[in-house]
């Protein structure tokens, strides 16, 4: 993981300065906020990157002289079903229709979207490796 932590991390580099440059020729905030996003979601993912490769080292993927039975076996759990992520869309719907509407329905739509997101995230957490 180690080289797509560092391609994210270019990829945020890029952004960072676009706006960088971009907010001080223009004075626009739309299109600079729009770039310092897309730079904080660069390097989101290029620190998830990284920490995953610190965490359990270089992958099969990454060694030049690994077989293709070096990446056998089970890789990771994936959870064989779950309403979780039909809660999270419905919540983020009601969210995003409420930044259109009005404050209260995008505060019942976050309610909902929260709750999906942490039902995703603890659904397993007692489950034996």
């Amino acid at each position: 993981m180690k080289v797509e932590a560092f391609l994210f991390g270019g990829v945020a580099a890029f952004f960072a300065v676009t706006a960088g440059l971009y907010g001080w020729w223009s004075g626009d905030p739309t299109g600079t906020a729009a770039l310092v996003i897309a730079f904080l979601m660069g390097g989101v993912v290029s620190f998830f990157c990284m920490v995953q490769y610190r965490r359990k080292g270089r992958r099969p993927q990454d060694r030049r002289d690994a077989e293709v039975a070096d990446a056998s076996g089970p890789l990771e759990f994936f959870p064989p079903k779950s309403a979780w992520p039909l809660v999270t869309a419905v919540g983020a719907a009601i969210a995003a229709t409420g930044v259109v509407y009005g404050l209260w329905l995008f505060l019942i739509g976050f309610g909902v979207l929260a709750r999906g997101v942490l039902g995703m995230v603890f659904q397993y957490v007692h489950r034996q490796d």
